[in-house]
């Protein structure tokens, strides 16, 4: 059905709008002509290219950005609770004060190439600028599939070269440092067990004793846990286990002899069940260790105050009145506060325990485990605990197992990214030193005879 409708307009004189029915069935608008014959042409265009198959709303053009990605986009884009954080995040804190208010059929690939130009100019870094750049590219690839807008703004736009980077591998010798800094037995072999078994930190957080077949020490990766904000969990809780790892698809491989055992001995010392986690967050409360104040006599004077007046270093006063902030002085000042809240006349400190559901936070493990031991070994890379991953692959291959194997065990859906890992060792290219200095040798000796 179509037709033209007449009304009058604010003049009083005659206006005609044009009605068809789009492919729902619903009556749709082609516009208001001063005509009847313009209005006819109209929604004959209309139905035209609506036989087509080329016609959509022309209203879901003029939404803006904001309401278009917000109410359409987002809400039906089908991605992980971390993918929508990270999109989510992104798109507030760099995409929606660009193209926020702007209308959909408005941004042109000028307007992406300012946007580019003007977050470069900010010191935003190329990484940054890719990745909002492909997030935005993939908004409006939908939105021309929908037949939301009919041009492409991001097509033919550039962004800053990424350089790529070498992978820095840490050495057995760093690791060992390391290794050794570790606070407590629970976080050894936690961190044990990531260098054996290339987990994702995911992945090593979601083991359960029932995925260790300690008779044959085969180890079934089959879940993941991903920590979100509340906003983008389901049920507003902070850990999200999805049943199945990177990848989408199980995988299973043999662990040493020597860390199955571990791994057994730990099950027992606990007494953990099947479906208990390996490495559940442990509610230890840690003390503080208050260093002893040396005789203040021994210390010596602060500087002088605003007032010119100096203090005993170690004393109270020193911290209050002579806003010193030394080793000395900052520990004077916590015993006092200890023993006050031991005496019960201070409010205690609130403890600071993480939001977990049993699952070891990611942030306190970082804070209060591994950058204190990082630290402690002092072995000169700033190691992350997902640098034990690629460690896991390069040493493996540096010994001479097959990259087949290696990309299995690491669960990589392409033997390219695996064979990223080859001679990445600080000492890899020792062979092929070795080797030019023979040929060398040998014209030497050569010459000699």
């Amino acid at each position: 059905m179509r037709f033209s409708r007449k009304r009058l307009g604010r003049a009083g004189k005659p206006r005609y709008t044009a009605y068809f029915k789009d492919i729902k069935g619903k009556e749709r608008s082609a516009g208001t002509f001063a005509n009847k014959r313009d209005a006819d042409r109209a929604w004959q265009r209309a139905e035209a290219r609506l036989a087509e198959g080329r016609m959509g709303d022309p209203a879901r053009g003029r939404k803006s950005f904001q309401r278009y990605v917000e109410e359409t986009w987002l809400p039906n884009h089908e991605v992980e609770a971390t993918t929508r954080q990270s999109y989510t995040y992104s798109m507030r804190k760099h995409i929606m004060p660009e193209f926020g208010p702007m209308r959909m059929v408005e941004i042109l690939p000028e307007h992406v190439r300012a946007w580019v130009a003007k977050l470069k100019d900010a010191g935003v870094s190329p990484v940054t600028i890719k990745y909002n750049k492909v997030l935005l590219s993939a908004i409006f690839t939908t939105a021309l599939n929908d037949q939301v807008v009919y041009l492409h703004p991001c097509k033919g736009v550039r962004t800053p070269h990424v350089a790529v980077k070498p992978r820095t591998i840490v050495t057995p010798e760093q690791f060992d440092s390391v290794y050794r800094a570790l606070p407590a037995a629970w976080a050894r072999l936690l961190v044990e067990t990531a260098i054996e078994s290339g987990l994702r930190r995911g992945e090593l957080s979601e083991l359960r004793v029932r995925d260790l077949d300690t008779r044959t020490r085969i180890l079934t990766v089959s879940r993941a846990v991903v920590e979100v904000n509340p906003e983008f969990h389901p049920t507003g809780g902070r850990f999200l286990v999805k049943e199945y790892p990177k990848g989408r698809e199980y995988r299973r491989f043999k662990l040493s002899t020597q860390i199955a055992r571990k791994l057994q001995e730990h099950v027992s010392e606990r007494r953990l069940r099947g479906d208990d986690l390996l490495f559940p967050m442990l509610a230890e409360p840690k003390t503080p260790n208050f260093r002893a104040v040396p005789d203040s006599d021994t210390l010596g004077r602060t500087e002088p105050n605003d007032k010119g007046r100096t203090y005993k270093h170690g004393t109270l006063s020193a911290y209050a009145a002579g806003k010193c902030r030394c080793r000395y002085c900052k520990d004077a000042y916590a015993l006092y506060r200890a023993r006050r809240r031991a005496e019960g006349k201070d409010d205690p400190r609130p403890s600071r325990t993480p939001d977990t559901d049993g699952h070891i936070s990611s942030d306190w493990f970082r804070r209060q485990v591994w950058k204190p031991a990082l630290k402690a070994a002092d072995i000169g890379v700033n190691l992350r605990m997902h640098d034990l991953r690629h460690a896991h692959a390069s040493w493996l291959l540096a010994g001479g197992a097959d990259l087949q194997i290696v990309k299995e065990r690491l669960g990589h859906a392409d033997i390219a990214t695996t064979a990223r890992y080859l001679h990445t060792l600080p000492d890899a290219d020792e062979t092929a030193l070795d080797a030019l200095s023979r040929i060398r040798r040998r014209a030497d000796e050569s010459y000699s005879e």
